[in-house]
């Protein structure tokens, strides 16, 4: 299989030599409906699924019949609270339900793997040795620092999380942070550029051979 290179850069967005990534995990084919069907499975799992209707039943008042059955010259009714009627129940309207469904483990691996491979394989992942802040949260900064490298959307991966950089990019809407703990598919296909903090890329290779271990006889 093809060697898969990113670009490696310091703290000040500097070029300072090249990382070979794990060609087993960033060097996979994507394939768009295996990464489809994770997306649909991200999302109905994020889904409150608390919208909920009442029925006839469910509604206050009606229980007296408005009217005589006959001889009024008017439609028969059994209820104010029927549909028809304003303030009546809903017909099959929606009730609180959960929408998330199965998807096995072993493709949801391998649908990451694949979203990885998607950036690198386009030249769109930059490892970093280091962010310019440290101490305290700055925006600015890190605005500076993503503006050398090129860089308007990009999701930032980290070994473990990182507050004060997480602070920092929350007013930069197409930027975000996530631990590797927190790498999804959405997140990556929602943004344009990868950038990997060297330290993480151990991380990610071991969070996605982990179950692989576990599934061999």
């Amino acid at each position: 299989m093809e060697c898969i290179k990113s670009q490696l850069v310091d703290s000040k967005a500097q070029i300072i030599g090249e990382v070979e990534l794990p060609s087993h995990i960033f060097g996979i084919p994507p394939k768009e409906g295996i990464l489809h069907e994770i997306v649909r499975w991200q999302m109905a799992r994020w889904r409150a699924g608390t919208a909920c209707t009442k029925t006839r039943g469910e509604v206050r008042g009606g229980g007296r019949k408005p009217w005589p059955q006959k001889h009024t010259g008017r439609a028969r009714q059994g209820s104010i609270r029927a549909p028809q009627w304003v303030g009546g129940g809903v017909v099959h309207g929606p009730k609180p339900r959960s929408y998330e469904f199965k998807l096995n483990k072993k493709v949801r691996r391998l649908g990451l793997k694949m979203a990885l491979s998607s950036r690198a394989l386009a030249d769109r992942v930059i490892v970093a040795e280091g962010f310019p802040v440290e101490s305290t949260p700055k925006t600015k900064v890190l605005k500076e620092f993503l503006d050398k490298l090129g860089v308007r959307s990009a999701l930032i991966v980290v070994p473990q999380r990182n507050k004060i950089l997480e602070k920092s990019v929350s007013n930069l809407p197409k930027v975000k942070v996530l631990a590797v703990e927190g790498l999804n598919v959405y997140d990556i296909l929602n943004h344009d550029h990868l950038i990997l903090e060297h330290t993480a890329i151990e991380k990610i290779e071991e969070r996605l051979t982990r179950g692989d271990k576990n599934e061999r006889p």
